[in-house]
C-alpha cells in the first residue's frame, strides 16, 4: 500500500472533487428536456461516444457547467471537501484542470472548501488534458488524483504516479493504482492528527 505526503499529490477537479457528471445530467433535464440519462450510462469518458444527444447540447451543457458552477447546481463528490481540507491544514492545495478558464471553479472552490485560507488554494487550468504533465513536474508533485485513464497514460510516461478515481467511464484493466472514494484517499495519506 503506498502512502503519500500531502505535499506531493494534485488532484483534477471534474469527475474527481466535483461531480460534474450529475451536474450534466441535471442541466440536461432541466434547460434542454432530456430526461432519459443516467449516471450508469456514461461510459465514455468522451460524452458524444456514449450518449445519443447532439454534440452541440453536450458542448452547450458543458459550457454552463464551466461558466456557471454554482447556477448548475455543482456539488462536490462525497468526501472530498473533508480529505482536501485535512490537507489544507498541511500544505496548499493544488488542483490543475484541463478547464479552459478558472475563475468560475476558484470560486466554487473557495466557497467549499471553507477551512482552507484562499492563498493555499492553487489553480492550474491548463485548458488541455496534454499539458497536465508538464504543470505536475513544474509544480513538483509525484501523485495526480485523475478520472481520465488517456490522462493517466500520459502522466505515466512522464515519470508520474497517477491515482484512478473510479467512474463508470473510467473501467477495465490498467496498472495504476485505483481508488473509489475519498475515505480511501484520505487512507493513504500521512496525514498529522
Amino acid at each position: 500500500m503506498i502512502k503519500i505526503k500531502p505535499h506531493e499529490i494534485a488532484f483534477d477537479i471534474d469527475g474527481v472533487v466535483a461531480d460534474t457528471m450529475s451536474s450534466f445530467i441535471g442541466v440536461a433535464k432541466k434547460e434542454f428536456g432530456i430526461n432519459s440519462i443516467r449516471k450508469e450510462q456514461i461510459t465514455s469518458y468522451w460524452l458524444e461516444e456514449c450518449l445519443d444527444i447532439p454534440e452541440e447540447t453536450i458542448k452547450a451543457i458543458i459550457n454552463r457547467i464551466l461558466e456557471d458552477p454554482f447556477g448548475t447546481g455543482l456539488r462536490p463528490i462525497d468526501g472530498a471537501v473533508e480529505t482536501l481540507e485535512a490537507i489544507g491544514r498541511c500544505c496548499p492545495v493544488h488542483f490543475v484542470t484541463a478547464r479552459p478558464i478558472k475563475e468560475p471553479i476558484v470560486e466554487w472552490l473557495y466557497n467549499y472548501l471553507k477551512d482552507v485560507p484562499k492563498d493555499r488554494i492553487k489553480v492550474e487550468a491548463t485548458g488541455q488534458h496534454d499539458l497536465k504533465p508538464h504543470v505536475l513536474r513544474r509544480l513538483g508533485k509525484t501523485y495526480f488524483l485523475e478520472d481520465h485513464l488517456d490522462t493517466c497514460l500520459a502522466l505515466h510516461a512522464s515519470g508520474l504516479r497517477p491515482i484512478v478515481f473510479d467512474q463508470p467511464w473510467n473501467q477495465g484493466q490498467t496498472p495504476f493504482c485505483r481508488i473509489y472514494g475519498w475515505k480511501e484517499l484520505k487512507g493513504l495519506l500521512e496525514l498529522t492528527p
